[in-house]
């Protein structure tokens, strides 16, 4: 392999220590004479983070290789350089004047903390899947516990009515004691809910344990987003906001493999120890977010975490001003609720938000990974419920990959859009599978439409309306509202969602499969609707230029015509990058 990469690599994990001066401030990014010393951080950040999670870089060579390339170097140097080789040319940008250069940070260590605060979503997938292998094993005449249909739809349900119980405290929790923090400690309650599920004799103590999961999941969703959207260069924001998708969907697969084979306590064990693994890696990998630092007036952390997640090459002068001037603006505001309803751009942001995760939970995501095996059984098919769903979960996997890849490429809305509209064509064509065997119509010959559908389905899904709402949440609002709004949001989120799962069973009753499909696809098609009018774009843009769209500010459109709207842009533009020419795209 070229040792070039093998350099770049021992750079991004062991860089250079900054002076004394340059961290007094004189030269913020400056390489002083202790250039050769390594502090614990990076030792713990080199290696936990290659000995973290093998599927994090196997997927990601595999995933990249198969859909895009046959450069097996290319990924590698991608994700550990700062730029392309056309970016590398335009590096070197005005800040401020001719006298301050910026150029875009490197990559590896916001990877790094982008994947082990993503464990918590890893987790999160098992909590969802595990009804799926799990329920017709309590339904069955030798069950541990004894469960009806209706007691079933309560254990897959109740984890949203739990996530509302958990979604504020977690977003206030990470504006009071900081993101790092609040997200290590979700780890807790995840473990005391598989310890319960392990032990539990009554279906009432299976109702406890989902719902603790259920806070715990949704703590996740209001602050692993939040983390990501402020750690991130907006060159690669949106591809490492995607993998929060992307590790739902392997917590997913995770117990969609290995539920069939192993006992109902093996898989509670299996599923447990995911989020030890998350506490662990939170705390000796992800650094506190350099906008919650600065928001605490500890700007000599929020500069050393900058270097820590840009590299020491990369002047931060530039976006600590930017950060500054942003704070600024925000406490002439409060994070009242009163304020959340009177800001425009706040109302806007919920709106899109809050109308993403509706449809994504009326499309009927949530009810085929909870019922994955019981759909397929009810279809008849000529491949088995088991291998069924493990063909889904890595449809799912796949295809959320290729969105963290092409979601910076392609855009935001583009990819939504595309995803929902399928999604609405594969539903109808299930439905209407459903409707013809209801109707005493032979449909032998076409037993794989099912896994066709539902497999196309899950993968344009995943493309779009699967990680791109998380990646969206932790755009659109500003990070002064953005704990209180994500947490309210959640909270209406998850209603909606222990409605569809818990009305499922009773569609069933009431109209079959067939229909009830049919209402999912009509919700799809709303979706696309929404998406249309309502969605806007934030590729490529900074937190501020997107808080500025929201709020109805435009751009001057002739620069000539206004020299200070020129020289503002153009230092945004140095701020910003190229963004043609981001790194990881």
């Amino acid at each position: 392999m070229d040792q070039g990469v093998f350099k770049q690599l021992d750079d991004s994990c062991f860089p250079p220590k900054r002076s004394p001066d340059a961290a007094a401030g004189t030269e913020p990014g400056a390489i002083g004479p202790d250039s050769a010393k390594m502090t614990s951080w990076d030792s713990y950040l080199a290696v936990a983070t290659f000995l973290s999670s093998p599927e994090e870089f196997m997927g990601w060579f595999v995933g990249f290789v198969s859909l895009f390339s046959t450069n097996l170097l290319r990924p590698l140097r991608l994700a550990l350089t700062s730029s392309n080789k056309n970016a590398t040319k335009n590096s070197m940008l005005s800040v401020n004047g001719p006298r301050g250069t910026r150029r875009e940070g490197k990559k590896f260590r916001q990877y790094a903390a982008a994947l082990s605060t993503t464990i918590g979503p890893f987790a999160v997938g098992t909590v969802l899947a595990w009804t799926s292998p799990v329920l017709p094993m309590l339904q069955s005449e030798n069950s541990r516990i004894p469960i009806t249909a209706d007691e079933g739809s309560w254990v897959g349900s109740l984890i949203a009515i739990g996530a509302i119980i958990g979604s504020i405290p977690a977003g206030k929790g990470a504006d009071i004691f900081g993101r790092k923090p609040t997200i290590a400690a979700l780890a807790v309650p995840f473990i005391i809910s598989w310890a319960m599920i392990y032990f539990a004799t009554t279906v009432w103590e299976l109702y406890a344990a989902r719902l603790i999961a259920g806070a715990v999941i949704g703590g996740v969703t209001a602050t692993v987003p939040m983390y990501i959207g402020e750690i991130a260069e907006s060159s690669i924001r949106g591809e490492l906001g995607s993998y929060i998708q992307v590790k739902v969907t392997l917590g997913i697969l995770y117990v969609y493999a290995i539920g069939p084979f192993v006992s109902y306590e093996g898989l509670a064990v299996l599923c447990g120890i995911i989020p030890v693994i998350m506490f662990v890696l939170v705390l000796l990998v992800a650094p506190e977010t350099p906008t919650y630092l600065l928001r605490s007036g500890r700007r000599k952390e929020a500069e050393h975490s900058l270097v820590l997640l840009r590299g020491h090459e990369y002047d931060i002068a530039g976006e600590l001003e930017e950060l500054q001037q942003q704070l600024e603006e925000e406490q002439k505001r409060s994070s009242k609720f009163k304020d959340l309803i009177s800001s425009r751009a706040t109302v806007r942001a919920s709106i899109a938000v809050m109308g993403l995760l509706s449809f994504l939970s009326f499309s009927g995501i949530n009810v085929l990974i909870f019922y994955a095996e019981s759909i397929f059984k009810s279809s008849s098919s000529s491949i088995s419920p088991q291998v069924s769903s493990i063909i889904i979960g890595v449809l799912q996997v796949k295809f959320t990959f290729a969105s963290a890849l092409l979601v910076d490429k392609a855009g935001r809305r583009v990819l939504l859009l595309i995803s929902d509209s399928v999604m609405a064509v594969c539903l109808g064509c299930l439905g209407y599978f459903f409707w013809l065997q209801e109707h005493a119509v032979d449909v032998s010959a076409f037993s794989l439409i099912p896994l066709i559908s539902l497999g196309v389905y899950i993968s344009t899904f995943s493309l779009g309306f699967g990680p791109i709402p998380g990646v969206m949440m932790g755009e659109l609002f500003s990070p002064d509202v953005k704990g209180l709004a994500l947490g309210i949001v959640c909270v209406i989120a998850s209603l909606l969602e222990f409605v569809v799962v818990k009305m499922y069973q009773n569609l069933l009753d009431w109209f079959d499969h067939g229909i009830t499909f049919w209402i999912f696809a009509g919700f799809c098609v709303l979706g696309t609707v929404f998406v249309w009018f309502l969605v806007p774009e934030t590729k490529n843009k900074t937190l501020q230029e997107i808080q500025n769209e929201l709020s109805g500010k435009k751009k001057p459109n002739n620069r000539k015509d206004n020299p200070k709207g020129n020289r503002k842009q153009h230092m945004m533009d140095s701020l910003t990058g190229d963004q043609t020419h981001a790194a990881i795209v």
